[in-house]
């Protein structure tokens, strides 16, 4: 396939493993990166072999030779430039979550529909066969639970994952890919979920930031999910478990499977273990995102989804009696 021809947004250090090393993988191109400090830009060009340094974020929108952009800013950040983005013809690979809140999740999207682009929230363990394996256990009868954990240690307190304003937060960081595991199991569930109940504590000294988040959730078919984030553990934590009526399955790092590819299933026949490989979810994803846009493959989700993952935030927010994340007011750039 002819490869991709890539813009990225910032200088971020996550962009080094979601874009540029599967991008070298899947022999995409990185055509120009723009940075609010030209220095850093330039650093990261030479570094990584991007084609071209340009002066701000919209002279990527602006360029022709840019098809794909990758926005890895902060969370306030992606729902503007998203947006920015779609109405410039752009496609996008929107680091997760894509908006900061549902309504502009939305907007993304009606936007992506009218300039005929596509909006691919990076939610890249979705491709991962450790998230197929889990989708398709059709072996463990009807589905009675889901169980998602995901915790990481705490950043730095000048992190903007500690800011309100920059739509911070453990569920916005990594307690979002546990909701959008629940919200891809619909199929099997009977349809979506919807959440029950949940509490939350919020970080010392940042109100209406979450610390850590638990929420119960409820399937039309009776099944129940629990997920528990927090952005101040001991640990990495990204295991879940998927349990029907004849089994359960359980993946030890299903955000990070490269990290930890092992499913273990179990069922009145007996245990295993089952190992689906170490390959990077990011370069899945990008191969999937390639696909798509070059041959018309499906993604294997779709924009119902994408916005219902970010309505269960909302939902996460309110239940938990927190303010939804808000949307960036200042000037960006």
């Amino acid at each position: 396939m002819e490869p991709l021809r890539i813009g990225v947004l910032g200088a971020a250090r996550i962009a080094e493993t979601v874009i540029v090393a599967p991008a070298t993988e899947t022999g995409q191109r990185l055509v120009a990166v723009a940075a609010r400090d030209r220095a850093r830009a330039e650093a990261f060009a030479a570094r990584h072999g991007v084609e071209r340094v340009l002066g701000d974020y919209a002279a990527v929108l602006a360029d022709d030779t840019v098809e794909v952009v990758y926005n890895p800013l902060v969370n306030a950040l992606h729902g503007p430039w998203n947006l920015a983005a779609v109405r410039a013809g752009k496609h996008v690979l929107s680091e997760k979550p894509f908006a900061s809140a549902a309504a502009e999740a939305r907007e993304v999207f009606a936007e992506a529909r009218r300039a005929g682009v596509t909006v691919l929230p990076a939610f890249h363990y979705h491709y991962h066969p450790v998230t197929r394996r889990l989708l398709d256990s059709g072996e463990l009868g009807e589905l009675r639970a889901v169980e998602a954990v995901t915790l990481i240690p705490a950043p730095a307190e000048d992190d903007p994952r500690w800011s309100y304003e920059l739509a911070g937060g453990a569920l916005m960081d990594v307690g979002c890919y546990g909701l959008h595991l629940h919200r891809l199991l619909a199929p099997w569930a009977g349809g979506a979920p919807r959440v029950v109940t949940a509490r939350a504590g919020e970080r010392r000294g940042r109100p209406g930031v979450d610390e850590w988040l638990e929420a119960a959730l409820e399937f039309p078919g009776g099944a129940v999910g629990e997920l528990r984030c927090g952005m101040a553990a001991r640990e990495v934590v990204f295991r879940c478990r998927v349990t029907g009526s004849r089994g359960e399955a359980t993946a030890a790092s299903f955000v990070r499977p490269d990290w930890d590819d092992r499913v273990t299933v179990a069922t009145p026949e007996g245990t295993r273990t089952e190992h689906l490989g170490p390959r990077s979810s990011f370069a899945y994803q990008l191969e999937a995102f390639a696909a798509h846009l070059r041959e018309g493959a499906p993604l294997g989700t779709g924009e119902g989804a994408e916005i219902a993952t970010m309505e269960l935030v909302d939902d996460c927010y309110r239940a938990a009696g927190l303010p939804v994340r808000p949307r960036a007011t200042a000037p960006f750039g």
